[in-house]
């Protein structure tokens, strides 16, 4: 059995030389532009050429991530700055922006694409999905177990790359809006503020130990994955190469962790300990943990000594690579236009009145109720393992009068198509750009991205919806917390509510424009979408007679601006 990449993180040259020397197959960093770790020291021009010259001198591959969501007008930036890394002689680029990756392979199809984390891709038609568009690897999302991933890399078309040590978002990757939304520092962007660190009910419902699986590695080589990841671009060069080198020595010498090598590990660094709950599906509160004055303390007393470890490899050799970009860059736009139409999803059958206000009406899939919905909203994750209970769901569905069908991943298109559904598109799919929308043309209609601004909005066209009002879900947990609501140390609510077997925290306040219609026609915006978490019938009545008024409102509201 080939042995498994050993991937590791570098925020500076510094910490690029210590997993290098420790014995990294690759290492991935992030540039001056678009990454998701903004706040790392990151590698400007001339910084990103020198580290390209020593990881391929001592046989190391390069990967940029260029992982963050783009802009319309960031788009031909991003592109030029795309090229250039591929002058650079960078091996790959790890993306999560779907239309950029897709205009990206059009104009330099050599250059390697790798699917991001934050693409939520999660089981085997998202890997074939992204095959389709190019890629060669899918990061799998960190939430999967063991059984998934391994079906996962038996049939996926591409490589699959997985985390194995390393900070754990307790929100699906990808899908997490709470620090746009409370903070304005969008994880999406690369500023996430990591607001699941904060304290909420007077604990930390939703602080995550760091994920350790190297008493696993035995496992892992196993599986037959392509890579094996180690988190932490924000991380020391003593963090880099304490955790890289212990991962080298174990994958050469096939074995798993010993309980010492553990310690050792979590001396470094950890959050009250390690947890490998979501690969052997202990999903339970022992994966809770927060870091500790005596895990600071620990990791100060810690002495690293760099020496030089694993195989000395071949240099890699790169052909000179020349620019494949055209002097005017196109990209391409819907003309497909929609009358005004107004559609709601509903989180409960109970709270939906009789009125004919909207034209789809929506349920969770597992609620849906003959006679009060014609729409459905498929969950936001579907590992390959809970297939057979979606497709159940999914007829059933059929049967009783759903037509339409809300999609918020890539990995589910195929799913809906199946069973003969008018799709939609959901704003859990991120569109933040005219190419990702275009990724989407053959959808009745899609939601963009709730982090947009009416002057973002209005750049995309088409048959574009948004969310006009109610409380956004700002987090998908596969580690419930059990409770109602989450309120933070400034005594704000986040209602928490049950879907499909996870939890959904939303927003502690609606989106309201009902007085804002005329902003809403400027920007082109004629499909309304409503959101009604755990509003009651004469609420959403209420709402109902807001925006047929157009009424003002004083109370804290979040605005789309």
């Amino acid at each position: 059995m080939k042995k498994p990449e050993l991937l590791a993180p570098a925020g500076s040259f510094e910490t690029l030389e210590s997993a290098i020397l420790a014995g990294a197959d690759a290492v991935y960093l992030g540039g001056k532009l678009y990454n998701a770790r903004m706040n790392a020291k990151n590698f400007d021009s001339e910084t990103m050429k020198r580290a390209v010259e020593l990881c391929h001198d001592n046989g190391v591959r390069l990967y940029v991530t260029l992982n963050t969501l783009i802009y319309d007008k960031c788009f031909k930036d991003a592109l030029g700055y795309a090229e250039e890394l591929y002058k650079d002689g960078v091996d790959a680029l790890i993306t999560a922006d779907i239309g950029f990756s897709n205009k990206l392979h059009e104009y330099i199809p050599e250059f390697e694409l790798h699917g991001s984390t934050q693409m939520t891709g999660h089981n085997i038609d998202s890997a074939k999905y992204l095959a389709k568009m190019g890629f060669s690897r899918m990061v799998c999302a960190r939430e999967m177990s063991k059984k998934n991933i391994t079906e996962l890399v038996e049939k996926s078309p591409i490589e699959i790359e997985m985390f194995i040590h390393g900070a754990m978002c307790v929100c699906q990757s990808g899908q997490c809006l709470m620090s746009s939304f409370i903070g304005g520092r969008s994880g999406n962007r690369g500023e996430c503020a990591q607001p699941c660190r904060l304290p909420y009910n007077n604990s930390y419902p939703i602080s995550l130990k760091d994920m350790c699986l190297a008493e696993h590695v035995t496992e892992l080589i196993d599986m037959g994955v392509a890579s094996l990841k180690i988190e932490g671009r924000m991380k020391s060069p003593d963090y880099v190469y304490s955790v890289v080198s212990a991962y080298r020595r174990l994958l050469d010498e096939g074995r798993n962790a010993s309980k010492k090598e553990v310690e050792r590990l979590a001396s470094v660094f950890s959050r009250g300990g390690f947890s490998d709950g979501y690969f052997v599906e202990k999903i339970d509160n022992g994966m809770l943990g927060v870091r500790s004055s005596d895990d600071k303390e620990a990791t100060r007393k810690t002495n690293v000594k760099h020496t030089k470890v694993g195989e000395k490899r071949n240099k890699i050799e790169i052909p000179e690579r020349k620019g494949s970009l055209p002097e005017n860059i196109t990209v391409e736009t819907s003309e497909k236009r929609c009358d005004k139409i107004n559609t709601a999803r509903f989180y409960n059958a109970e709270s939906i009145p009789q009125t004919d206000y909207f034209d789809i009406v929506y349920l969770p899939l597992e609620k849906f109720a003959k006679g009060k919905a014609n729409g459905i909203v498929i969950p936001p994750v579907i590992f390959d393992s809970e297939y057979e209970n979606i497709e159940r769901q999914l007829k059933n569905a059929k049967a009783n009068g759903a037509v339409h069908c809300f999609v918020g991943n890539i990995g589910h298109m195929e799913l809906a198509r199946k069973y003969g559904f008018i799709i939609h598109g959901d704003y859990r799919l991120n569109v933040y750009n005219n190419s990702t929308f275009m990724c989407f043309d053959d959808m009745e209609s899609v939601i963009v991205s709730p982090e947009l601004t009416l002057s973002q909005i209005r750049d995309i066209r088409g048959k574009k919806s948004v969310i006009v009002y109610g409380k956004v879900p700002l987090m998908t947990l596969e580690k419930k917390t059990g409770q109602k609501v989450l309120r933070d140390r400034k005594r704000v609510v986040f209602p928490v509510l049950k879907e499909s077997g996870r939890e959904i925290v939303v927003n502690s306040v609606p989106i309201y424009m009902a007085d804002k219609e005329e902003l809403l026609r400027k920007s082109g915006i004629y499909d309304r979408h409503f959101v009604f978490t755990n509003e009651s019938k004469e609420e959403v009545l209420r709402v109902i007679s807001a925006y047929k008024t157009k009424k003002v409102c004083n109370n804290n509201v979040k605005r789309i601006k």
